[in-house]
């Protein structure tokens, strides 16, 4: 996939505060040794040499663009490239936080138990990831996606998937000390005429339209933007609100 840092960051402050929201639930957790997996564009890792300025902190992500965007920032935050489902530390970990990253590796009963092993004891797993899979902006893509004249062109294609949180809750408990797992729906408000699509275009749409030549995707994109326009029809005052859940968990070692 190729991701664009511009079209990620056009809802900033939406897709922060989650991050935000987690990181308040570390607030007192002492942290020398913090990795950031799926960084992105390093804004969420800058809040956490914010919050411990004094750390060693390491941004990883698999794309060289995100990449390339966090490092534009002179910081003392080493920024990495990596494929988070093959990552090791180099030593045990205080911190292992990762924001809206998760959701798109499969196989999270060996994925989150082998990162709960990299921690130092004492050591904390703060994950937030999208729980939106079951909502009519999801769902309508996939639908769309499996209509026979775009099947061939998306096979394969993987929007991401989260376990519910009463399963994070049982594969997690027998190997932490302490587990606090929590779901929250954030009621976005989306300014314009094309908010949804332009938020899904920053994400889940990624792998979708990177299969697609510029002509083909508008095409695609105007049969999306059709369906959500009766999903999620805009207000009286042009905006349109989009509610968003996500699934958050901070697992002590």
């Amino acid at each position: 996939m190729n991701w664009d840092p511009d079209q990620y960051l056009k809802f900033l402050d939406a897709r922060q505060r989650p991050a935000l929201d987690l990181l308040a639930r570390l607030v007192g957790q002492p942290a020398n040794n913090i990795v950031d997996l799926g960084c992105g564009a390093g804004n969420v890792t800058r809040l956490l040499a914010g919050q411990w300025p004094q750390a060693r902190i390491t941004g990883i992500d698999s794309d060289s663009a995100m990449l390339d965007k966090a490092a534009s920032s002179l910081s003392s935050i080493t920024w990495q490239q990596a494929d988070i489902a093959a990552w090791q530390g180099e030593q045990p970990l205080d911190l292992i936080f990762s924001n809206a990253a998760l959701h798109w590796l499969g196989d999270h009963q060996h994925l989150l138990l082998r990162l709960v092993e990299q921690l130092a004891v004492g050591g904390v797993l703060a994950v937030q990831m999208p729980a939106n899979f079951a909502a009519p902006s999801h769902r309508i893509l996939l639908e769309l996606a499996g209509d026979p004249g775009w099947q061939a062109a998306f096979d394969g294609v993987r929007q991401g998937a989260v376990l519910t949180a009463a399963e994070y809750h049982a594969l997690l408990t027998p190997h932490c000390r302490h587990l606090d797992v929590w779901e929250t729906t954030y009621f976005q408000v989306l300014d314009g005429d094309d908010g949804i699509v332009e938020w899904m275009k920053g994400t889940t749409l990624v792998p979708y339209l990177a299969r697609l030549d510029r002509q083909t995707a508008e095409h695609f994109l105007a049969a999306y933007r059709a369906r959500l326009l009766v999903a999620y029809p805009r207000r009286a005052d042009g905006c349109t609100l989009f509610p968003f859940k996500r699934i958050f968990f901070v697992a002590q070692r």
